[in-house]
């Protein structure tokens, strides 16, 4: 581990990507190791400081991530962070959570990118990138996934309990019971993940036909809304490291436009910004938003996150000295 970390030491002076992946190390660094005891205590909190609820205060990490990345195998490392909780919240798409489960239940295969479509339409394989999921392992997915759905309705009707995306995820987390996944271990450590755009994949697609087998669920984004910008505002310093662009990467930095923005930042992807996409965009074009603080630690990696955010990981999280 030693070496890793001084290996990524010395990629500052490299230059390109290399040099903005450094950067982002450090950043990351610097967000773990933030405490409020750090800070000059207000004039307003002279009589009543507790200094061991300052001590104890950290960073609130938000961690976003795309649904290929869950297809991959950094499932695992994300895996690794919410295990052990070295991170805040999440969010994340519909692929980013179902793709999760359906790894516990089948197995996705190394494959290539230059496969035929037609052939592999006619075996019954659906490509991601270079990898390859069966049908039959979504199939599964819907013969687990049914019954936790009729059961959420029974309790939706006999107790008034309104879900929302979050609290979906989290009951999913539980009902899965199996270590190898990432929403297990978010359910364990009650770290709230939230996915705005839930219906958008095959966890959509059991909604969907769950709504004309036994009709009546209701899933509620207005409460998961409020409750992440309710974490963001009461958050005494908010970091985010986002994979991707897209939905994960606005939800979160729409989310710090609450406390005036982000005090850390930490972009990795491919994303170009010259056709205005948010996906592309530097984190300064969010600064103009007000969705990250001017003169706060920022950088974007241009680069595969699954090339970089092992060794970024391995780096910061992982090190056994902190």
């Amino acid at each position: 581990m030693n070496e890793i970390v001084s290996l990524l030491e010395s990629y500052k002076r490299i230059g390109f990507q290399a040099t903005a992946l450094a950067n982002a190390v450090e950043i990351v660094n610097n967000m773990r190791k933030w405490r409020l005891s750090d800070e000059p205590v207000h004039p307003d909190e002279m009589g009543e400081v507790d200094h061991s609820t300052r001590t104890n205060t950290k960073c609130t990490i938000f961690l976003g991530f795309t649904s290929n990345l869950m297809s991959s195998g950094l499932r695992e490392v994300i895996r690794f962070l919410v295990k052990h909780r070295h991170v805040s919240a999440i969010v994340t798409t519909a692929g980013g959570i179902e793709e999760d489960f359906i790894k516990c239940l089948g197995k996705t295969y190394l494959a290539d990118f230059a496969l035929d479509g037609a052939e592999l339409r006619r075996k019954g394989l659906n490509r991601i990138g270079n990898l390859v999921v069966p049908n039959d392992n979504y199939c599964k997915f819907e013969d687990w996934v049914i019954p936790i759905l009729d059961e959420m309705l029974k309790e939706q009707k006999s107790t008034g309990v309104v879900w929302t995306p979050s609290s979906v995820i989290n009951r999913l987390g539980k009902e899965i019971d199996n270590e190898e996944s990432v929403y297990y271990w978010a359910y364990k450590n009650d770290i709230p993940v939230f996915c705005p755009a839930l219906t958008d994949g095959s966890l959509g697609d059991m909604i969907f036909f769950h709504s004309y087998k036994s009709p009546g669920l209701v899933i509620d984004i207005v409460q998961d809304i409020r409750k992440l910008n309710d974490i963001s505002l009461k958050a005494k310093k908010a970091g985010m490291i986002i994979l991707g662009g897209g939905v994960c990467k606005h939800q979160i930095a729409n989310a710090m436009l609450f406390r005036n923005g982000a005090d850390y930042a930490v972009y990795i992807n491919t994303g170009q910004e010259f056709d205005g996409s948010d996906s592309g965009a530097r984190p300064d074009e969010a600064v103009s938003w007000g969705k990250i603080k001017a003169g706060s630690q920022t950088v974007k990696v241009y680069a595969d996150a699954t090339l970089v955010f092992p060794l970024l990981v391995a780096s910061t999280f992982a090190r056994s000295d902190e």
